[in-house]
């Protein structure tokens, strides 16, 4: 007895140590995630970051092309390549011109602008979304959205590389109307998923034109879950008092600390089975000739399975997208970055390894298959 009496004390203390650390870190990632939603509201200006995917593809290219010429082979091709830049140089200036006469006709907005410059080259613009549970960087994606529609003409499209594993219903639910505007803009819009686009992650990805994945990514999991633990019983046997007061029958259902009852959670069940509900017509919008009832089971699948079921339309890679499009336009990787603080980086390092020691710690007892 006195033994067990020992080892809950124990238990008890390492409990509380735990809880102290995780919230020191919860306050820390608090205020860093709480400057980044300031900062995109304007109170601290971030910036958009524009990368030119080709010129570093073609750089990369031309470094491999003269590593394995002769010497001979590589003047040879020194000189194509200047002819070539020259006449790129002449085209540069050319567009240059119709832009200039464009804004001095006082082309009132930029879709105006996009349409009067008919010679512009076609381009692509490349964003990215890793999604976590609160689906965080919808900020930043919301930024580079708005620059892309600024200056996006009908020619041009958007490649977005998303990567989620799914949560909050109204993080993602904003985070998908953020592609539909590009979709309203007639903004030819690409999703390509290289590991993950599941629950919330399907639901962005399923605003896209096209979605194409890789053989193996996990596609799917269209469902709705909610888990909540009850400490009731052990605090009764503590006794331990806990009221909760509510005006309105439905105020609150499940509780963590009152007891539950069956009534709460039939009301809890019917709140996520009407999620599931606008989640499935949502899909059934975006993808018509998708059978949603046949796969919004909740399950996944890998990518080579989830073509066959119309989830996606193609088995591809971001980079053999991207490959492919340098050889047709102009490609841009375009990224709305803000300035952190000191203590803003110590808090996103210390999200960072509490997010990897959880996540090698549910793979482990995961009952998801492991190669």
């Amino acid at each position: 007895m006195e033994f067990l009496a020992d080892f809950g004390l124990f238990l008890l203390k390492s409990v509380t140590i735990v809880a102290a650390i995780l919230i020191v870190i919860g306050g820390i990632v608090n205020t860093s995630q709480r400057n980044k939603t300031n900062k995109t509201k304007g109170q601290a200006q971030g910036e958009i970051q524009l990368t030119n995917l080709s010129e570093r593809y073609r750089d990369m290219v031309q470094d491999m092309q003269h590593a394995l010429l002769s010497r001979f082979e590589a003047k040879e091709l020194n000189k194509a390549e200047k002819k070539a830049e020259k006449l790129k140089t002449k085209e540069d200036k050319k567009r240059a011109k119709a832009l200039i006469k464009s804004t001095t006709d006082k082309v009132e907005d930029s879709e105006q602008l996009a349409e009067k410059a008919e010679d512009a080259h076609k381009r692509l613009f490349v964003i990215d979304f890793d999604g976590d549970i609160k689906a965080s960087e919808v900020g930043s994606l919301r930024e580079e959205i708005s620059a892309i529609i600024a200056i996006a003409g009908k020619q041009d499209a958007v490649l977005l590389r998303l990567e989620s594993p799914g949560g909050m219903v109204h993080s993602y639910g904003l985070a998908a109307s953020q592609l539909q505007r590009l979709r309203d803009k007639d903004i030819q819009l690409t999703i390509a998923v290289d590991k993950v686009a599941a629950s919330g992650g399907y639901m962005m990805a399923c605003v896209a034109n096209k979605i194409v994945a890789a053989p193996f990514a996990i596609i799917g999991s269209i469902g709705v879950i909610a888990q909540i633990p009850n400490f009731n019983k052990l605090m009764k046997k503590m006794d331990i008092d806990y009221e909760q007061h509510t005006a309105g029958e439905y105020k609150r259902t499940l509780t963590v600390f009152g007891e539950n009852t069956e009534q709460d959670r039939e009301k809890f069940r019917e709140e996520l089975e009407d999620t599931h509900q606008l989640f499935k017509a949502f899909i059934n919008d975006n993808r018509p000739e998708l059978d949603v009832e046949s796969v919004a089971t909740g399950e996944h699948w890998y990518g080579t399975q989830a073509v066959e079921k119309g989830l996606i339309d193609e088995i591809s890679t971001s980079d053999d997208l991207i490959i492919q499009a340098v050889k047709d336009c102009e490609v841009f990787e375009v990224s709305f970055e803000i300035p952190k603080s000191f203590g803003e980086k110590i808090g996103i390092n210390v999200e960072a390894a509490f997010n990897r020691f959880v996540l090698s710690w549910w793979s482990r007892s995961s009952q998801e298959p492991k190669l």
